[in-house]
């Protein structure tokens, strides 16, 4: 729902600021104000200050500035849309109606949220009956008392077809409901619809409201195809963009104040172990954390901890993590990361070593620019020149999938450097500055690297030349062989995509080489042109044939920015917009392959096929040179 202005202005004039603080925030009043102790940071002397005329405060001791919004996305971590709701209930003002559409949209999501909630309850009751002995068995050998199932909602789903669907139909529900809903499962040769959990132990899944979306399910038989099973894509639940535990982990937050940590584990036990220890704890879906999941976890910390296990899987889980988080992170908005020691999971901490033990693994966290630097340092021995050199090339071009190019730069001058101090090699002070304020600096966004007696050098792979002759005779993909081509034709396309181009390519294997060399003569040399570029391309194996070939290729494209008659600057304008759709392409495909992976542990689709539907429109776009239109390119690029 999207509200006016003039509503949002309504709902905060209905209430005093001071009044709604003041009911979290112990404040005194200092002439027209109010002051009180910040509730963003812990403090002595009061520096917070709340203005009812002006509607609203300030926070000298964290800079915090907003309106009565922005105080509860700030102390309760709510989002935007809860914060408005929350100022409306305040206030006592109905939310505005939504649409009709909307409207029945809503009138259906609320009926199957009913359902949710009986079933849930339903889960709970199965669990303490006769059926659920060796449900509540197994808890209780996992360390998990009694005591504690009803704070995190614990069930149980017994071994029958129909217990839970004749339950609920027994109160009024439709099995088609039940369906929508995630509940059961219809075949899809036809025949009647089941229960989709059968003789597990339930965890139900909330929203940041706390209201029941979804279930996941631990199977207590052995040779079970899936371990875990959790509900499938609804119009309640989209698991790439909810956390297990939410909820609880935001209560614990609140309770713990400004400093409390945030901590990312791998599984639902892992989450309960982690709030029963008191720390604020949630859990991924089934899936490797995703873009939208991420964006949650900022809202709720600047620095949310991933805490994953030791073995292969939890690596693959952090790695995955850490190339997707690395275009996202900026100032304010990272990830720490913490091993638990001994191959031991959370559940397995608090279980032998206790709540004290737990929080003192989960606090000896490592930056993320350090994890970074472990993981491509240890992925094979650095015993030859040649793999040193591919490590420095493989930091420069993670650090410039960097959004951010403030701290793209940070990420590659702690990187180079840690570098250096791993190879031994003492960098001087005059030498940094030299780095970072001396000419080559002004010369555009790319950036130097010390070498023999100097400052500057490649970016490029540094003694590891490839061959182009390799290339001859190629049959690449039209667009991509017509941004190779415009930039023989015209060098300073590059400008301001070097640092892209060096990580991504251009996102066609058939040409990787070819980028690599153009990003290495870019940096260089300070002047180039279309001749000394061609030399030198030429000069590592590049034929004119070759050339050729990319350039009927680029025909076949019909690319506006090669066309006849087009100037520079609009050319140069519509080879960037090419490349960047290009290489958002190129993310949507590995983002379809991840989630082919995912398909293999979690049996749900639905996330594959949201994916590949967006990667062929995006595919068919680029293919028939509808993305020259910038309106549609906008679509994708915004």
């Amino acid at each position: 729902m999207r509200f006016d202005d003039r509503f949002l202005e309504e709902i905060k004039s209905r209430v005093r600021l001071s009044d709604v603080i003041g009911k979290t925030v112990k404040l005194k009043r200092q002439g027209r104000e109010f002051v009180g102790l910040s509730p963003f940071t812990k403090e002595r002397s009061p520096s917070f200050f709340v203005n009812d005329d002006k509607g609203f405060y300030h926070d000298f001791s964290s800079g915090k500035h907003g309106d009565l919004i922005s105080f509860f996305q700030e102390t309760e971590r709510l989002s935007f849309m809860e914060a408005v709701e929350r100022l409306a209930s305040e206030a006592g003002v109905p939310l505005p109606a939504p649409d009709p559409q909307a409207a029945e949209q809503e009138k259906k999501r609320q009926g199957l949220s009913d359902w949710m909630d009986l079933a849930a309850a339903w889960f709970e009751g199965e669990l303490r009956r006769p059926p659920g002995r060796e449900a509540r068995a197994y808890l209780e050998r996992r360390g998990l008392p009694d005591t504690e199932w009803k704070r995190f909602g614990l069930g149980y789903a017994p071994e029958s077809r129909t217990a839970l669907k004749d339950y609920l139909i027994a109160k009024g529900a439709k099995p088609g409901e039940l369906v929508d809903a995630g509940l059961l499962i219809a075949p899809e040769e036809g025949g009647a619809p089941y229960d989709r959990f059968r003789n597990r132990i339930i965890f139900p899944i909330a929203d940041a409201r706390g209201r029941v979306v979804s279930f996941g399910g631990r199977a207590l038989d052995p040779n079970a195809r899936a371990k875990y099973l959790n509900g499938p894509e609804t119009s309640l639940f989209h698991k790439g963009r909810l956390l297990y535990g939410l909820p609880e982990a935001r209560k614990l937050m609140h309770a713990g104040g400004a400093d409390a940590p945030l901590v990312v584990v791998e599984g639902y036990m892992d989450a309960i172990a982690c709030q029963r220890a008191n720390i604020a704890a949630v859990a991924p879906l089934g899936t490797a954390l995703t873009e939208d999941q991420m964006e949650v976890l900022w809202r709720l910390h600047p620095e949310p901890t991933l805490s994953f296990d030791g073995d292969a899987a939890g690596r693959r889980a952090a790695n995955s993590a850490m190339d997707r988080a690395l275009p996202l992170i900026k100032p304010g908005k990272s990830f720490r990361f913490a091993i638990v020691v001994g191959g031991k999971d959370p559940d397995d901490v608090l279980r032998e070593q206790g709540p004290a033990a737990l929080k003192a693994q989960l606090t000896d966290t490592t930056p993320f620019v350090e994890q970074l630097f472990h993981r491509e340092r240890d992925l094979e021995p650095l015993d030859t020149p040649e793999r040193i050199a591919g490590l420095k090339v493989r930091l420069r071009k993670l650090a410039a999938t960097i959004a951010d190019p403030d701290l793209s730069q940070a990420y590659r001058e702690d990187l180079l450097g840690r570098f250096d101090e791993m190879r031994g090699v003492k960098v001087s002070a005059f030498q940094k500055g030299s780095v970072e304020r001396g000419p080559w600096r002004e010369r555009g966004p790319w950036r130097g690297r010390p070498q023999q007696g100097g400052i500057v050098g490649p970016i490029g792979p540094d003694s590891q030349t490839k061959d182009l002759a390799t290339l001859n005779r190629i049959l690449p993909k039209p667009l991509t062989a017509a941004l190779a081509y415009a930039v023989l034709q015209d060098p300073h396309v590059l400008d301001d995509k070097v640092e892209v181009l060096s990580a991504q390519g251009f996102c066609d294997t058939r040409l990787a080489a070819l980028a690599d060399q153009m990003v290495q003569f870019r940096f260089e040399h300070d002047h180039i042109d279309a001749v000394s570029l061609r030399r030198h391309l030429s000069s590592r194996g590049l034929s004119e044939h070759t050339i050729q070939d990319l350039q009927k290729a680029a025909k076949i494209a019909n690319t506006p920015f090669l066309a006849a008659g087009v100037d520079a600057n609009s050319a140069r304008s519509l080879w960037t917009r090419a490349y960047e759709l290009v290489v958002k392409l190129g993310t949507l495909e590995r983002a379809v392959e991840g989630a082919k992976q995912d398909l293999a542990r979690d049996n749900d689709s639905s996330t594959l096929m949201r994916l590949k539907t967006e990667r062929d429109l995006l595919k068919r776009l680029v293919d028939t040179g509808a993305w020259s239109d910038e309106g549609e390119a906008a679509v994708w690029l915004n």
